[in-house]
């Protein structure tokens, strides 16, 4: 699976990209609203052959695309789909600390929600956020997506109770947007 923005490609994790996508994701500044964090690179690696090992689109699982700048190749992010079901797509995105702020997850997250709801005809799509994740909340309120629970002390990190938020949006507010 391949998706091309102006700035990005999207394509699946190769072994290559163990180094970098550890180096990101088990940095305190981003791992701290993630649900998975590398304790070393060989759990990265392990990480991404489980990956190659599901198919795109397969009931249940997860598919994590790569986020490359497209002039240079650089994996920057990662954006993982969670096929829920044949009508539910869940969703989430993370990017190096070096890349954050420029509207490249943006422009990820739009070209997967074109993909979901245009190509794969899916009826919904959400994002399960920390609430204290200012940046991605705005993220996904500038997108369009609509905050639909606040779950209190639903999610335990390590030693304390923190807040679930779903944002979610659905195919007819998609194509409302176009």
């Amino acid at each position: 699976m391949l998706l091309e923005t102006a700035r990005l490609r999207l394509d699946s994790l190769r072994g290559e990209d163990a180094q970098a996508l550890f180096a990101y994701r088990a940095d305190p500044s981003v791992s701290r609203y993630q649900g998975w964090r590398p304790t070393s690179p060989d759990e990265t690696v392990r990480f991404i052959e489980r990956e190659q090992a599901v198919a795109f689109d397969t009931p249940d699982s997860w598919f994590q695309f790569a986020l490359r700048l497209r002039d240079s190749g650089e994996l920057v992010g990662d954006l993982g789909l969670h096929f829920v079901n044949a009508d539910t797509v869940e969703f989430g995105v993370t990017l190096s600390p070096a890349q954050q702020g420029r509207g490249l997850a943006a422009e990820a997250v739009r070209a997967v929600l074109a993909l979901v709801f245009d190509s794969l005809k899916r009826h919904r799509v959400y994002a399960s956020v920390d609430p204290r994740n200012l940046a991605c909340v705005k993220l996904l309120e500038r997108l369009g997506m609509r905050k639909e629970a606040h779950f209190r002390e639903s999610w335990r990190e390590g030693d304390i109770w923190v807040d679930d938020v779903i944002y979610a949006m659905l195919a007819g507010e998609w194509s409302a947007r176009m």
